[in-house]
């Protein structure tokens, strides 16, 4: 095999390409539209490896059930070996496991799990790793059975959804630790600080509407402490008195300085600057949607923050339903990029307008001197227009990896 091994992925010439390795996965899209099936088009793997017993099939989740006794596959990082991890948030059954997968950075291959066997943790959700004090922290949501039909108050009552974060052994894959956090449920995004070096970083708790930070502590382990609170909001015409921003996603400038996250019961987007770490320092928000805006059915009777509801937010004539949800910035810091879609059934039950008008993609100007947030006025995606009708975007990467993503070794 004949790869360029200075010049990045690929082959130098099409000669060169010729003498590759025999091709193992291919990737179609299918297409439904005037078939007469009412489903969306997707993008089908199949599997042409003579050697597999998966050979002319196209892969179904089943492969990575049958290989490790996992589902609902949430968080990818790229690994040092080529490998590429993926976080799993329940087994084959929607049962809580928090395990992870392992595949082949070039073939895709799911190759097992990367936890030693039987060493998962009770739920998952996301992870991130630091090689340099060899160590990995996971976090937790709950079992799929759980959440996928949407939020049902007494799943809280009854202590199914996570509040632990857990702490591996990077090197030999085990589970070493589990932090039991005080005023934590829910913890979803985490994040190291970006240094290499660094011992430390933040977790985003959603329904406690917080963001804990962890550290090492002087004798090694790792320890968890409340450095940010936003403060419920008491309420009539909503699911409860007491209205909580749930925090959704969280993430890091690449220079350590801003930490950001999104509200998106409440609609804000949040810039607190992080120079200390242990006292965070709001320095931008902006609101953009929600479920306090006016006019809306929520009215807002005691709030420890702002003096009245805000206005709807209104886009090159589009009004935004729903809250600011998954973020992501700019690799220089100055633009950050929002979407307003959480997950399908909760949309549903807390945005029912998100679903029949689709979600949106906005971009906010960062002030990276002084802190601020202003939205762009001149930007908008509108995926309630796709040709299939509305749609619910998610998840923001760049092609060449970006601050929520990329790990340094």
């Amino acid at each position: 095999m004949a790869k360029c091994q200075k010049c990045g992925p690929g082959y130098p010439t099409p000669l060169d390409a010729m003498k590759g390795p025999r091709e193992e996965l291919l990737y179609l899209p299918c297409i439904y539209r005037n078939t007469g099936t009412e489903a969306p088009d997707y993008l089908a793997t199949v599997d042409v490896d003579p050697k597999s017993p998966y050979y002319s099939q196209v892969v179904e989740p089943t492969e990575v059930m049958s290989k490790c006794d996992l589902a609902c596959l949430h968080t990818s990082h790229c690994l040092a070996s080529g490998e590429v991890m993926i976080s799993a948030l329940g087994d084959a059954k929607g049962n809580a496991k928090g395990g992870f997968v392992l595949l082949d950075g070039e073939t895709f291959e799911v190759k097992g799990t990367w936890q030693k066997p039987g060493g998962a943790a009770r739920m998952g959700y996301d992870f991130w790793y630091q090689p340099r004090h060899n160590v990995m922290i996971s976090t937790e949501w709950a079992a799929p059975n759980v959440f996928k039909n949407g939020f049902n108050p007494a799943d809280v009552k009854a202590g199914l959804y996570g509040s632990q974060l857990h702490v591996w052994d990077w090197q030999r894959r085990e589970l070493i630790q589990t932090l039991q956090m005080q005023d934590g449920l829910i913890p979803l995004e985490i994040r190291f600080l970006h240094n290499p070096d660094a011992s430390q970083g933040f977790v985003g708790c959603a329904l406690s509407s917080n963001i804990q930070r962890f550290y090492k502590n002087e004798g090694g382990k790792w320890e968890i402490e409340k450095v940010i609170q936003v403060p419920s909001k008491k309420v009539e015409g909503w699911m409860l008195p007491d209205m909580p921003g749930l925090i959704t996603d969280i993430l890091l400038s690449l220079d350590d300085r801003f930490l950001y996250f999104s509200n998106w019961i409440h609609g804000d987007v949040r810039q607190y600057d992080i120079s200390d770490p242990q006292r965070p320092r709001l320095a931008g928000q902006i609101f953009l949607g929600g479920s306090i805006v006016q006019g809306g059915p929520v009215r807002v009777l005691q709030d420890e923050e702002l003096n009245c509801q805000p206005e709807p937010l209104v886009v090159k004539g589009k009004k935004v339903q729903g809250g600011p949800q998954m973020i992501q910035l700019s690799l220089d810091g100055r633009r950050l990029y929002v979407t307003t879609s959480l997950y399908s059934a909760w949309d549903k039950q807390f945005y029912p307008d998100l679903i029949r008008e689709g979600s949106v993609m906005l971009q906010v100007d960062v002030n990276t001197e002084k802190g601020g947030l202003k939205l762009n006025p001149n930007f908008l995606v509108d995926f309630g227009k796709e040709p299939l009708g509305p749609a619910l975007a998610h998840e923001l990467r760049y092609p060449g990896g970006d601050c929520s993503s990329d790990i340094w070794l």
